[in-house]
């Protein structure tokens, strides 16, 4: 059976330079470079300002996909530790434990990274938007993958153009991450046409050469054409994913009120295994629920990261074969899974549905079908009649020195509208378009 080997897939070199790129500075390996330029980086800096869950929420405890991301990445470098300790053997001898769990954080730093304002309601806004408009003739000309794209937005496949082609090193390698973090990064290796009913892709057209380059360096196997199996650290990153933002949400949704303190208990209870022995002195103490929950919760990340980490030690072979289905975390014990599919229950039923969350995902469709008119329509007229209104100008003028030129295709030139518009922050995203829909504040 054909399997991928890990010292190809930890490959640190770098896609734009052909040069070795494993020698290390004092302190500082490849991969540590590359967590350093995320960090750095004005995209993930922006997502301070980002929906999670709740759009412009004014409580600073709610998450955003910055501390989301963040609480994601320390969980991916646990588990990229733990994986590498267990499995220090099997490892390339230049790779340390420490290398495998910098690598997972990287690619959890990154996975949110290009997600539009409002989260994943801001996907399916520009989803929406696209797909009214085919009938106006603003995708005619377009390949059939093409506006397959357009019509199916995504936030990894957004991620991975902006890794790979926006920040820094501008359509000239990006932030020229290292083979094996871009590798970990692509939850989703494939394009559009294997999204499937939820469109989950993780490249546009616009970025298939890389993706393909990205496959061939660090050996993933190839399911057909313009698609591969995952890299092996890559079910890491969804699994941190998963604990992260299931025991969160249930925070969150206590903090707004919108569940309860015991149904909350039962639930971290059950994935933690027991309660943990300081929580009876605290009730008696009579701490407050919030440093209560706080530790039911680094109880059951603790036994998931645990458990995580020894089911993909378990399952190594299919992980390098390409032929794992499961979820990591529905390979652990059966009450661990339980808990987590019993949070995201809880959070479909009760947080997503909430009457608030509702009217500014409504709002949010609004705030996004300002802009695509403004920079879609602008982008249109110039690719057709190679001038602009001066209300096009205007709106052009925004995005500066990335406007694009009448000679593009117009796949690439709502490419860069896109590109703008899904780098915006919420506030960001309200405040233009309401200033575009006739507020203008004078200052």
């Amino acid at each position: 059976m054909t399997q991928m080997r890990w010292e190809q897939l930890l490959s640190p070199r770098r896609l734009h330079d052909k040069r070795s790129s494993s020698n290390r500075e004092i302190g500082r390996t490849p991969f540590h470079k590359d967590h350093d330029r995320i960090v750095f980086s004005g995209s993930f800096r922006r997502l301070g300002r980002k929906t999670q869950v709740h759009p412009l929420t004014e409580n600073d405890h709610i998450h955003t996909r910055l501390t989301h991301s963040l609480e994601v990445g320390c969980v991916g470098r646990s588990l990229g530790m733990i994986v590498g300790e267990l499995l220090s053997d099997h490892l390339p001898e230049w790779i340390t434990p420490a290398d495998l769990g910098v690598i997972v954080q990287t690619a959890c730093l990154g996975h949110d990274i290009g997600n539009p304002p409002f989260g994943h309601a801001g996907e399916y806004a520009i989803r929406d938007w696209f797909r009214r408009a085919q009938g106006s003739g603003l995708l005619d000309g377009m390949t059939d993958a093409e506006r397959e794209d357009l019509l199916t937005f995504e936030g990894n496949a957004q991620g991975f153009r902006v890794i790979t082609q926006i920040e820094y090193n501008q359509f000239n390698g990006g932030m020229r991450l290292s083979a094996a973090a871009l590798g970990t990064l692509l939850k989703y290796p494939w394009t559009v046409r294997y999204g499937g009913r939820m469109g989950k892709f993780g490249c546009y057209q616009s970025e298939q050469p890389l993706l393909e380059e990205v496959a061939e360096a660090v050996g993933l196997l190839p399911q057909g054409e313009q698609r591969w199996c995952r890299h092996p650290l890559a079910w890491l990153v969804e699994a941190a994913d998963d604990i992260c933002y299931a025991l969160l949400d249930l925070e969150d949704g206590l903090e707004m009120g919108i569940l309860r303190y015991e149904e909350v208990v039962e639930i971290l209870r059950q994935i933690a295994g027991e309660f943990p022995p300081e929580y009876q002195a605290m009730l008696e103490r009579n701490v407050s629920q919030r440093r209560r929950i706080a530790l039911l919760r680094g109880a059951a990340m603790e036994r998931a990261v645990n458990e995580v980490g020894s089911v993909f030690v378990q399952n190594e072979q299919a992980l390098l074969s390409g032929t794992l289905s499961d979820d990591l975390l529905e390979l652990c014990h059966p009450d661990l899974g339980w808990g987590v599919q019993a949070a995201k229950q809880l959070a479909r039923e009760r947080i997503f549905q909430n009457e608030r969350k509702a009217k500014l995902e409504i709002g949010a469709y609004t705030t996004l079908g300002i802009l695509l008119e403004a920079f879609i329509g602008a982008a249109h007229e110039l690719h057709h009649t190679g001038q602009s209104s001066f209300k096009h100008q205007r709106v052009l003028a925004l995005i500066g020195e990335n406007t694009p030129l009448p000679s593009w295709t117009l796949y690439d030139s709502y490419r860069r509208m896109l590109d703008f518009i899904g780098g915006m922050t919420d506030h960001y995203a309200v405040d233009l378009a309401q200033e575009m829909g006739g507020r203008l504040r004078g200052d």
